[in-house]
């Protein structure tokens, strides 16, 4: 019996945070080990990772960004549940409080998603090919709702899900960085169903695997660059 053809996608996130780590995602574009990226639109690199991608055709999605750095949509001219005073997006963690606190005006994520997959489209003249979120913002209870409402609504088939089986045995991972992993997923198996009814494809089982930097090494010595690989933050899916 034949097996299914699979498709193995393997995706360098965090594009356009600055030229060193876009430096290090093209080299592993264009050696082979990296199949697409996903762009932070409101990252300092933006613009130049943008331009790369033409360049070097390199499939990208949208690497929405509800916690880091200033925003793109209306938050910007004013007061919003998504910032801090000082114009900021909440952090990683802050931001999570604030929507377990319901704090968080689903109205204001919808307009900052619509503005990133705006911007993504001024850089890159079409919808991206996929969207995921930065720091795995968009599997949150309520925001992974607003994520497939859009989604559906721009024609983007694909998200991440980012399962990953056994994490909570993973004594190699620091107890905080193990923690947030086992949030991660527990929310991601919530995001399913929200997802799959808006017609979203993604891997229902473990599909994003952390490599961090002396396991990324080992395993593409022949393209490894230690300086521009060792701040990239590296993702691997399969797709069917």
């Amino acid at each position: 019996m034949a097996w299914p053809r699979v498709r193995l996608v393997i995706t360098a996130d965090d594009f356009g945070y600055c030229p060193r780590r876009d430096e290090g995602i093209v080299e592993a574009f264009l050696a082979g080990a990296v199949t697409s990226a996903s762009l932070l639109v409101n990252g300092a690199a933006a613009e130049s990772a943008a331009e790369l991608a033409r360049r070097h055709q390199i499939p990208t999605g949208l690497h929405a960004n509800l916690s880091e750095g200033r925003p793109m949509g209306p938050a910007r001219r004013g007061a919003s549940s998504l910032l801090s005073p000082e114009g900021f997006f909440l952090g990683k963690m802050g931001f999570r409080e604030a929507v377990a606190a319901g704090d968080v005006a689903l109205s204001q994520v919808r307009e900052e998603l619509e503005a990133q997959l705006s911007r993504f489209q001024e850089l890159l003249g079409g919808n991206p090919t996929h969207v995921d979120g930065h720091q795995h913002v968009h599997v949150l209870p309520g925001v992974c709702q607003v994520f497939a409402e859009a989604l559906q609504a721009h024609g983007v088939r694909f998200t991440r899900l980012p399962l990953e089986r056994g994490i909570g045995s993973c004594t190699w991972l620091e107890a905080p960085a193990r923690a947030f992993a086992c949030a991660v997923a527990h929310d991601a198996r919530a995001a399913a169903g929200p997802f799959s009814r808006r017609g979203l494809r993604h891997w229902p089982f473990p599909p994003s695997i952390h490599v961090y930097e002396l396991e990324l090494l080992s395993l593409i010595p022949s393209v490894a660059s230690p300086s521009p690989l060792s701040s990239a933050h590296w993702r691997l899916a399969t797709l069917l």
